[in-house]
């Protein structure tokens, strides 16, 4: 029973594990399907949504909801503006400019944050609680039931998202070519806009899902 409980309780953490992994890359991927760009920046934008988190609890007592709102908010106006101002302009030169830009907006927001909330561990409240769910004797915690859940339900919206919805149709289209999208009709800068607000939101929950399981 034992051993069991120990197997029941290690597949639970790597389905934890491995729902944060999977929303880090539905959005790094997504981005990859529209553009072909190997974002950099998108681990850095996870980095900006968990500092949102923390400094908005820490520092203002605002309530883990609205902090959490204000993560995904915060995130997916940043990844709009990074592909307005830095992918945008260059999205029909060369993919190797494109991968430098990358890595230098990887760079900016990496010593921006640096520079504004320090080198050194931030320590993050526990903000994610609740009753946890026993079978046997094993237990699985709360934030282990949420990011599962979370994950899940994120999982069939963008499905449906993408299958049934314009905008999907539209995101599907122009990753199978971007110029005969844009002969079809669809509007090239409000789909790519729409497919890095949508990565960079995904980046932010990925971000609060992290801080809950490990705070």
């Amino acid at each position: 029973m034992a051993f069991l409980s120990t197997l029941f309780s290690q597949v639970i953490n790597g389905l934890q594990s491995g729902s944060i992994y999977a929303l880090v890359a539905l959005g790094y991927s997504m981005v990859y399907g529209i553009i072909m760009l190997l974002n950099f920046a998108h681990g850095d934008i996870i980095m900006i949504g968990a500092y949102v988190v923390w400094f908005t609890i820490v520092n203002f007592g605002l309530h883990p909801v609205v902090s959490i709102l204000l993560a995904i908010a915060v995130s997916t106006v940043l990844g709009v503006v990074i592909e307005k101002v830095a992918y945008a302009p260059l999205r029909s030169s060369p993919r190797l400019s494109l991968l430098i830009t990358a890595i230098g907006i990887s760079f900016l927001l990496e010593n921006g944050a640096q520079l504004v909330f320090g080198a050194g561990a931030k320590v993050v409240p526990t903000f994610l609680t609740g009753p946890s769910l026993r079978m046997g004797s094993a237990t699985i915690s709360f934030p282990a039931l949420v990011t599962i859940a979370v994950t899940v339900v994120i999982m069939i919206g963008l499905t449906l998202l993408v299958q049934k919805t314009k905008l999907g149709k539209a995101m599907r289209a122009v990753s199978e070519d971007m110029g005969a999208a844009q002969l079809m009709g669809i509007n090239l800068n409000t789909t790519i806009s729409f497919t890095f607000a949508l990565g960079s939101a995904l980046a932010a929950v990925a971000s609060v899902l992290y801080l809950s399981s490990y705070s």
